[in-house]
């Protein structure tokens, strides 16, 4: 195994992180453990949750990943894995999470109930990793900054990362942990696809520049990738199967998203790029996630351990320039799909 820093850390980590999501939801206890165990095998020592997961978020199931997942944790020698988990963002943001009734806020409260919360579940002494699930437009971010230094001041977290960020934000954020002496951002943990390709418009250049890595979510565009989508229906038992017969606009609009023309064409090229290529869209789609330098590890999703044979044979992938230009080709003629 390969193995990568994240950011200016010592945080040494599987170039394949294993995402937890859908623990407690679409995959019970029992193929939870099995997920972790398969991804375990296959020498992934980095393994991401949150505390509003699983999806979708509910009052009720709020908190259940990381349950499970602690449960699988006693198994495992602690200092053999990398844990990262997620306080959930603020309440003024794009969705209002099913936590702490519905007020949370990236301020010293908030962070300091978050993290007890989530080292108690996961039956943990301290977070590896702690992100910020996406920003607060509300609280200064300085406020923010300095009441997550003081976890990684009291020894609960380690070092801390954000996500679904912008450039602004992730430059501001550690522009003021510099000036502070406090701990900065060393991860970004945003969509990043081949139906996606937003990273690269200004947040690669500032990760290039300031030393912090992109933990991509979504390599295979929620599953769209792996052509599943591209029969002309939502199959049944499937994410945004589920999302577009939802009543709730958000979950509609997710599966609007990653479901429409743009991103159906796209993948039947992909698909035929694959094809040529002799793997899986997965694996094509996983590889080609891992292959940038401001990348330290890809986080992938599944419901069953099943799936996870395709994305972990992106391990022994590279791409070469020919196939990189392929897959370039067919972002210029349908550029950005997912908007």
């Amino acid at each position: 195994m390969e193995y990568r820093y994240i950011g200016r850390t010592g945080l040494r980590v599987s170039p394949i992180c294993m995402g937890t999501m859908s623990f407690g939801t679409w995959s019970d206890r029992k193929e939870s453990f099995k997920i972790l165990e398969t991804a375990y095998g296959r020498g992934i020592n980095f393994f991401d949750s949150a505390e509003v997961y699983p999806v979708p978020p509910t009052v009720e199931l709020a908190g259940l990943t990381e349950e499970i997942f602690g449960e699988w944790i006693k198994t495992k020698p602690r200092d053999s894995l990398i844990i990262a988990t997620k306080i959930a963002g603020a309440a003024s943001g794009w969705f209002v999470p099913p936590i702490r009734s519905g007020l949370t806020a990236i301020d010293r409260h908030h962070v300091e109930q978050a993290v007890e919360g989530s080292l108690r579940r996961l039956g943990v002494d301290y977070i590896d990793l702690y992100q910020v699930h996406w920003p607060d437009t509300v609280v200064p971010i300085d406020e923010s900054m300095e009441a997550l230094d003081r976890m990684v001041e009291a020894g609960k977290v380690r070092y801390l990362g954000t996500s679904n960020e912008n450039a602004y934000g992730l430059t501001k954020a550690n522009t003021i942990s510099d000036y502070e002496g406090w701990a900065r951002f060393e991860s970004i943990q945003n969509n990043f696809s081949l139906l996606n390709r937003r990273f690269f418009d200004e947040l690669a250049n500032v990760c290039k520049r300031e030393q912090v890595s992109l933990l991509p979510y979504s390599p295979i565009g929620g599953g769209v990738l792996s052509g599943k989508y591209n029969s002309g229906k939502f199959p049944a038992g499937t994410r945004f199967g589920e999302y577009h017969s939802d009543p709730n606009p958000r979950q509609q609009a997710m599966a609007q998203r990653f479901v429409n023309e743009g991103t159906l064409a796209s993948t039947q090229k992909y698909l035929e790029i694959a094809r040529q290529a002799g793997m899986s869209p997965v694996t094509l789609a996983t590889a080609w996630s891992m292959h940038f330098d401001f990348v330290a590890s890809t986080i992938i999703g599944a419901r069953t351990a099943g799936q996870l044979e395709a994305a972990f044979a992106a391990l022994d992938v590279r791409l070469d320039e020919a196939l990189l230009k392929s897959c370039d080709e067919v972002h210029e003629q349908i550029p950005y799909p997912m908007g």
